[in-house]
Parts: structure tokens; C-alpha cells; sequence
């Protein structure tokens, strides 16, 4: 599948199941989709969402490094669009904040996949979970639920995944 063709499913996965274009992109993520929901697991949560080409980044395409460095400046831009104080000025819970940063390349190596495995997932009060997309092969690599703790955040990423980036 073409990248192109992918972010286009993308972007009708994300129209029919609720996440909402964000006007004021970033520089460096200029597609971004939100959502705020509320999950049997998690109660209140608010999902960002971004897709990342191997076109857009810097040198030769994605390798780990440009992984892990991508998905912590994604950390940073959630970090900014959620309020991240336990409680608001409003009187309302501060939502749980998920994102996800998915990075569309053909064949990825294994180091890529190493590295969005071993990517630090909950960090600063956020959860950003990076996703490769292959699209040679047409699959989504994703994080494995755990057998034990923190079972919730990672359905939750499944779930998200699956709506929203398997095409």
C-alpha cells in the first residue's frame, strides 16, 4: 500500500469513529486527531493522535533513534494540549492523557520495532504509545496487552490502534 493511500484510510477511520481534526498542528506534527472519552477502565481520558511518514522525517527514513526522539516530542505536545493538574479549576478530573504517534514505512527492520517496544510508555503523567505501520506488508505493529499490571492503559491502545490505524 502506498503511504498515501494509508494516510487516507487513516483519516476516514479517524471521521468515523469521533476524532476530530486539531486545527493548530505543530511544525513538527502537522496531522494531529483528538478525542475525549470516557473508558469503563480508565474513566475520562482524552487521545491524540498522530501519523508520522518515513517521507517526513530527517536522513534516510525511520530508524530507532528518530523513533524514540519523534514519540518523546509527541510526550511534550500532549503534554500541552491536556491539562496535566490533578484537578481543574472547573471542578472536573483531569482526563487520563494517550497518545499515539504511528510511523508509516515499508518493511521495517527489527531495531524499529525494538525501539517502539522498548519506548518508555508512561512517562510525565502521559501515555504515548508509538505504532509502526508496514506498509509493504499492510500490518500494524502495536504494543502486546501484559499478562499482569497495567492491563487497562494497554487494551485501551489496542483498542485505539485497531479503530483508527489498521486499515
Amino acid at each position: 500500500m502506498e503511504i498515501s493511500d494509508y494516510r487516507d484510510a487513516v483519516a476516514a477511520n479517524r471521521r468515523d469513529h469521533g476524532f476530530e481534526a486539531v486545527e493548530a498542528g505543530t511544525e513538527e506534527f502537522e496531522r494531529m486527531w483528538m478525542t475525549r472519552e470516557t473508558d469503563d477502565t480508565l474513566g475520562d481520558v482524552a487521545v491524540l493522535a498522530t501519523l508520522v511518514e518515513a517521507d517526513e522525517t530527517e536522513g534516510d527514513g525511520i530508524d530507532a533513534e528518530t523513533l524514540a526522539d519523534t514519540a518523546a516530542a509527541f510526550r511534550d505536545v500532549l503534554a500541552d494540549w491536556i491539562d496535566p493538574q490533578p484537578g481543574r479549576a472547573d471542578g472536573g478530573e483531569a482526563p487520563t492523557p494517550v497518545g499515539y504517534v504511528t510511523f508509516a514505512t515499508p518493511e521495517p527492520d527489527a531495531s524499529l520495532l525494538d525501539a517502539m517496544n522498548g519506548f518508555t510508555v508512561a512517562k510525565r503523567r502521559t501515555n504515548v504509545f508509538p505504532l509502526v505501520y508496514d506498509t509493504e506488508a499492510e500490518r500494524l505493529h502495536r504494543h502486546e496487552v501484559p499478562r499482569l499490571k497495567g492491563r487497562g492503559i494497554y487494551r485501551r491502545q489496542a483498542d485505539d490502534a485497531e479503530r483508527l490505524f489498521e486499515v
